[in-house]
Formats: C-alpha cells, structure tokens, sequence
C-alpha cells in the first residue's frame, strides 16, 4: 500500500478547523481563568473557600458529562451535540462575563461545562469518522492535538494581558467570536448525521449512575485540598462514587441499551491506551502545576516569566505533534511512537529529582523542558490507539470515554502529588530546614513518584498495546453485532472499520454514508468522487499555569487533547 494519503478535500480541512476552535475554546478558558483567579476573587468578594468553586463548578459538569454527552452524540447525531455544545458553552461564557456576584459567576461556570463535555466527547469521534484512512486520520490527531497545546500557551499569556489591559470580564467575552464563528461554520461544512434516536438506547438509570459516579468522584477528589485524603467526607464520597460507578458497569453488561457497550473495552488498544492515559497524564499535569509552583515559590519568578518558561515545552509539543507525529506513527507505529515519548517524559521528570534551591534555567530546568517535548509523541499515538476500535456507531461514546480518562487522570495527579509534596514539606520544616528546601524536598518526591507513573505507563504500553495487525483475544474475531477492530477482516455481521476488508455478506450501519476516500457499501450514500463496491481501503490503522494557593485548577495544558 501506498503511504502517500491523498490531499484532504477543501470541505474536511474546513471541517477539523471547526472542530480544532472548538477545542481551543475550551482550553483557552481553562487556562485564561486560572491566571485570573487573584483579580476575580477581589472584585467579586470570594472567600478562599468560595473560590475554589469558579473552577470546580465547571470541572464536576466537564468531568462529569463526558460519557452521557458522547453516547447522547451517537444516539441523535455527533454534528447537532456539537453545535448544542458550542451554543451553550459560548452563552454561557456571556453570563460569567456580566456575572455580578459569586453564585451567578459559579452557576455559569456550571453551565460552561456542561457546553464544554458536549462539544469536547463527541470531537475525536467525528474525526475518527470524517478521516478514515489511516495516514490522514494520523494528521488531523496531530492538528488536534497540537491546538490543545497551542491553547493552553496562548492562555496563560492573554488571561493577564486582558486581565491587566481591561479586565477579567474579557477573559469569557473572548470566547464569543470563537463560538458564534465556530457555530456557523459547523452549521455548513460538518456534514449531517442521525443517530437511531433517544429511543434506541436511552439508558437513563445507567446515564443516572455514571454521570452521578463521575461527578461525586471528581468532586472527592478536589475537596482533598482541603479536606485530605483520609477525611471522613473524602472517604465518604469516594465510596459512594466507587459504588455508583460499580453499579453502572453491572447495569451495562445486562441491559439491552448501554450507554457503554463494554464490547469497545474488549480492545487491548483501547483499554490498554486509556489506562496509559490515566497514568501518564496525572504526571504529566502533576508536573505542570508543581514545576510552576517551584519556578514562583522556590525560585521567586513572577507568573509570567514563569508561563514563558514552560512555554519551550509546550512549544515542543505543539511542533511534534502538528509537524512529526502523523508521519511517525505512520512509519514506525502508533505503540513505538507512544513507548518512545513515554520514555523521554520520564526522563525529564526524572531530572528533576536532584533539582537544588537555587536551581539555574539553563542547567536544571531547560533540559526537562526539551524533553517534555516527547509529549507530542505521546498524545497523538495514545488517542490515535484509544480511538481505535471505534466504530461509527460507537464513536461517540468511545471518545467521551476517552476524554474522561484524560479528566480523571489530570485530576486525580495534581491532587495526589500536590498533597504527597505539601506533607513533605511539612515533614521537612519540622525538622530545621528552610522553607525553600522544604518546598524543593516536596517537590522531588512529587517529580520522582511522577516519573515512577511514567515508567508503569511504559510497563502498561509495551505489556498491553499491540501493532497494528496483531491482536489476541476479543480482538481476533468479533462477535455477531460487534465492530471490528481496525487492521483485521470483518466477520460476516460486522461493520467494516477502516482498514478491514468487508467480507461477503457485510453491510453498512442503516443511515451511514461512506466517508470520503472509502468505498460505499451496499445501502450507504457515496459520496461525490466515491465508487460504490463491497469493500473498503484496507492498511494500517493510525489512527502550566501557577497554582492558586486555595484551589486545585482544572485538568488543562499542554498534555491535554481535549
């Protein structure tokens, strides 16, 4: 097979941009606010307690809708929840831009992230749809991957230039071009699709639990900050939400309609890349929040030189993964590319063990800096892996399980190492010894149980993961009605993915049509330039802002792929 992918159509290309600026959207909020915390919570009267919330409204609803907004895209259509998604994000935006007290703001911000899951779970689905041929699917992950980063570097430096320039209002009123001209956009180049409906699987006990679980468990896991890990509330709504969470899976494999059809976890790849994802992301934005609070605490630098000295990392990324990634993976493989960026990341964490108290940028810390650049490796393999199983049907929902994992996993790091390091600190200061060196002595075993994550995400990948093309298990044969993996043939029953052979007797989903540069199957639309046949393309399958003193900022940076 040739490697050389055909140029994207005009319409595709403008098709990834409207789904690239509405991810930018969502980061740029992310890390525009936590830059503008200090400024809202004296305009607004916050307590140090009510604060906390500006960012934990938004990250419960964004954290906890992501599944139920992905299922909900596949059952009604992927193009109509992300228009509903980017109308309710951007009117949203509005209401925290004129909010006049602290509940208006905090139950704006609740309504941002409601916009921000729809518009966010159904995003990778609709790529994995729109560019089914393996070296095209491979750039468009790379664009969208290389955005996230991109934003998050652009937010930290516009969130202080509107903040000082006008003020923090403007820091939400941005988002309004964006998504008006996102929304129009989306309206005419994404092209139409429908679901079966509400009525073909409208699991609501099962929406019920997982969107409870998900909620209750993000919401224990910021309350540590203040609270602990061992406070009777953390214990309390971390059982709760294992036990919600517990019940949701039980309901899935008996009901006849699950929200999560657990045949997509019967992918090595898939799984397999998810829970990479959980590990190396709590290190990496473990990473992200603690080397910042070093840089500031440790080193005095202001907030922004200390934004401009993250930025070669992010910088990097964003390089590697819009520039090199596409063209690796398609290479060398999406698992090779993904255990090589592992590794560099461990070693830039790991480098930062032995970091001394009057560490120099040049020696101690831009190294790490380079480094972190592994991360474009990483990113666009683990989604190109995680998205793999995906079938059209299922897309929605994969991706919203995708872009929850990431949630939980970001979470989940920077309220585990934050609390590893303050107790060390701590420990350290009752023993004599300075507040910078007790900071330091935190933040080393913060960057070496980070590493040590790096290095199971490593065990994980290589143990787990596998090429493209050689699958064991599930994976071999998939079962009546089940879709099948990418890189092996369709079983009679199964829906071709791409780069399956369709064998005889296989059809198209009802109401599908063929994607451009694929084969229409019997029953699907072709598209114009489409030859209609019994088969489809075979080949491989590709697919740190500063910390506020009082609150745990929500999951977003430059290892995000929101």
């Amino acid at each position: 097979m040739s490697r050389t992918a055909p140029p994207l159509s005009r319409s595709r290309r403008l098709a990834l941009a409207v789904l690239c600026a509405g991810m930018l959207m969502v980061i740029l909020d992310g890390s525009i606010v936590t830059v503008a915390l200090p400024v809202i919570q004296n305009d607004l009267g916050f307590s140090p307690a009510g604060l906390t919330w500006v960012l934990n409204a938004y990250l419960i609803a964004f954290g906890g809708l992501l599944l139920l907004a992905g299922r909900l895209g596949d059952l009604v259509g992927r193009k109509r929840t992300f228009i509903a998604g980017l109308a309710t994000f951007t009117a949203a935006s509005l209401l925290c831009g004129v909010a006049t007290d602290e509940r208006m703001l905090i139950a704006a911000r609740f309504v941002q992230g409601v916009g921000g899951a729809m518009a966010s779970a159904v995003s990778l689905g609709m790529i994995v749809t729109l560019f089914p041929e393996p070296r095209e699917r491979g750039t468009a992950i790379g664009a969208f991957s290389f955005v996230g980063a991109a934003g998050a570097s652009i937010g930290q430096v516009l969130g202080g230039v509107l903040t000082q320039a006008l003020s923090w209002h403007w820091i939400f009123f941005i988002n309004l071009p964006i998504g008006v001209v996102a929304m129009a956009l989306a309206t005419r180049v994404l092209a139409a699709d429908h679901g079966p409906g509400l009525r073909a699987g409208a699991d609501v006990l099962g929406a019920f639990l997982v969107t409870a679980g998900l909620m209750v468990g993000v919401f224990a896991i910021i309350e540590t900050s203040r609270y602990g890990w061992y406070a009777p509330s953390t214990v309390g709504f971390g059982a709760l939400a294992v036990a919600l969470l517990a019940a949701f899976v039980a309901r899935q494999a008996t009901v006849a309609s699950p929200l999560l059809p657990l045949r997509v976890l019967h992918s090595r790849n898939v799984a397999g890349a998810n829970l990479v994802q959980v590990l190396a992301i709590s290190a990496m934005f473990g990473f992200q929040i603690l080397i910042a609070l070093y840089l500031e605490h440790v080193l005095g630098y202001g907030a922004a030189r200390t934004g401009l000295a993250i930025l070669p990392a992010a910088v990097l990324i964003g390089a590697v993964s819009l520039g090199l990634s596409a063209r690796l993976n398609a290479r060398f493989g999406e698992r090779r590319m993904l255990l090589t960026g592992l590794a560099l990341l461990a070693a830039a964490l790991g480098l930062l063990i032995r970091l001394p108290v009057g560490g120099s940028y040049a020696v101690d810390l831009l190294p790490t800096m380079l480094l972190a650049g592994g991360g474009g490796l990483v990113l666009p393999a683990m989604t190109g892996l995680g998205m793999s199983a995906a079938s059209r049907s299922d897309a929605g929902v994969v991706s919203g399980l995708f872009n929850t994992t990431q949630q939980v996993g970001g979470a989940l790091g920077v309220a585990v190492l934050s609390t590893l390091a303050a107790a060390r600190s701590k420990a350290l200061i009752a023993t004599g010894q300075s507040t910078a060196s007790a900071l330091t002595g935190g933040y080393h075993l913060a960057f070496g149980i980070g590493a040590g994550l790096l290095g199971a995400a490593f065990v994980v990948a290589h143990t787990i993961l596998r090429p493209p093309g050689q699958t064991a298990g599930p994976e071999r044969a998939a079962g009546p009605g089940h879709a099948a993996g990418a890189g092996h043939a369709a079983q009679p029953g199964e829906t071709a993915q791409p780069g399956e052979t369709a064998q005889p007797g296989e059809t198209a989903q009802p109401g599908e049509t063929a994607q451009p540069g694929e084969t229409a199957q019997p029953g699907e639309t072709a598209q114009p330039g489409e030859t209609a046949g019994k088969s489809v393309p075979s080949g491989e399958t590709t697919a740190g802002v500063p910390i506020s003193a009082v609150a745990i900022p929500e999951p977003c940076g430059p290892f995000t792929t929101r």
